[in-house]
């Protein structure tokens, strides 16, 4: 996943534009406001669990915070569930499968 350069300047103008302070935010997370300060100087990264939870504190996508999926990573998890959903076809169905790419790619 590719983060977002601008992750701690979006959580502290999520927590301004929503009228927390960093204390108030590190309690409703459970962290130091040290922590949050950290964060939004671009010092630490949350974690996800931290991501999802300032995301429903603010009212906020996930995504918006975390950033897109970098292309090369969509593609290797497009491969791993390709092979997760044949992992269990029979050779038959694999050969199958082989002449259908095919067909779409425009072999033969």
């Amino acid at each position: 996943m590719k983060i977002n350069k601008d992750l701690g300047k979006k959580v502290k103008e999520l927590r301004i534009a929503n009228h927390l302070t960093q204390d108030q935010v590190a309690k409703a997370l459970g962290v130091t406001p040290g922590y949050i300060s950290n964060v939004e100087n671009n010092r630490s990264l949350m974690t996800l669990k931290m991501l999802t939870y300032y995301a429903k504190l603010t009212g906020m996508s996930l995504d918006y915070l975390a950033g897109t999926i970098d292309e090369t990573y969509r593609e290797t998890a497009l491969d791993r569930e390709l092979l997760y959903l044949i992992k269990d076809f029979s050779n038959d169905k694999k050969e199958k499968l082989i002449q259908l790419v095919q067909l779409l790619e425009g072999y033969n």
